[in-house]
């Protein structure tokens, strides 16, 4: 067990398994099949961590978002169509994109996606797949391996 403390863009307190990219994640690219699919899977043949990967209901651990103006836009629909992934752990600073997806969905959808950001490489080095992390709604992540 290790714990990391970020900032809490959208706080939540609640555990969930993780999925892992260390590459940055494109938004439209990885989840622009959600409303096919029964479940979430990424989409990104570029993303190798995560391509064919499901990522409804897991805590997404990344770098950072990729990609075009769509990105908050994508975000803030899976999370409304509850297609998203549970959480998403930032390890870097969050762009303003995802932030504003992120907080859009937090005011306009039913489900939360719970967003935290600045947690540092270790997060990202230490977590892994299916590990279970656990949110404070200080900033604080707790995982579990």
């Amino acid at each position: 067990m290790k714990e990391f403390k970020g900032r809490a863009i959208v706080p939540g307190d609640a555990t969930f398994e993780a999925v892992v990219t260390k590459n940055g994640f494109n938004t439209l690219a990885s989840m622009q099949m959600m409303n096919l699919q029964p479940k979430t899977k990424c989409n990104d043949q570029s993303n190798p961590d995560l391509y064919k990967q499901i990522l409804e209901k897991k805590a997404l651990c990344l770098p950072l978002t990729i990609g075009s103006t769509t990105g908050g836009m994508f975000l803030f629909a899976a999370v409304k169509e509850g297609k998203a992934p549970a959480c998403l752990l930032f390890s870097q600073t969050i762009d303003s994109l995802a932030a504003a997806g992120a907080v859009l969905a937090d005011v306009w959808a039913e489900d939360d996606m719970p967003v935290y950001d600045q947690l540092g490489d270790e997060f990202l080095n230490y977590v892994e797949n299916g590990d279970q992390v656990t949110l404070k709604p200080d900033g604080t992540v707790i995982v579990n391996k």
